[in-house]
């Protein structure tokens, strides 16, 4: 990587965590859905990022999350499993070795790929965090609506930021 995109996603990766701790962490509707716009940085590393630090970046993240949200390891486990979907749909659905793109962004990939991508990323971090937060098959019903409605909240937050934020790359 270069300076510029290292820079980049060290800007991006305090500004979203900022957001998510000081902003949005007491942000929620009536506990049933709480907006986790922080995996916007795991969803935006490069496509050329070696996998090692991509783990290591999506647990240093979550760890992060975790102090701040006091859930001993729930977010940095939701993160591993993020980016090991990411890693995984990347694969599948592109050739890393002929991408000319250096980011995974709506600028680069279009909606409907990067919102494909971003919901299933965001589905499954949503799941696994809701679930061992709550740690209770008891309570499954009650759960995936909490995730679902949290999904649906943080995918409005992500594609209103890439809308914000990105223009369109012009071929």
């Amino acid at each position: 990587m270069n300076n510029r995109i290292l820079i980049v996603n060290i800007l991006r990766w305090l500004v979203l965590l900022g957001v998510q701790i000081f902003l949005l962490k007491n942000m929620g509707f009536y506990d049933l859905s709480t907006p986790f716009i922080y995996v916007l940085f795991l969803l935006l590393l490069p496509f050329k990022i070696p996998n090692l630090l991509l783990y290591l970046l999506a647990f240093g993240t979550g760890l992060t999350l975790d102090s701040f949200y006091d859930t001993m390891g729930v977010h940095a486990t939701a993160c591993v499993v993020l980016a090991f979907v990411r890693i995984s749909f990347i694969n599948v659905s592109l050739n890393k070795d002929t991408l000319d793109e250096p980011e995974p962004s709506l600028k680069y990939m279009g909606l409907q790929w990067f919102s494909l991508y971003a919901f299933l990323c965001v589905v499954t971090h949503h799941i696994v965090l809701f679930l061992l937060e709550s740690f209770r098959l008891t309570e499954i019903g009650y759960t995936l609506v909490r995730a679902g409605l949290s999904v649906v909240f943080t995918m409005v937050l992500i594609l209103l930021v890439e809308f914000i934020f990105y223009r369109r790359k012009v071929r």
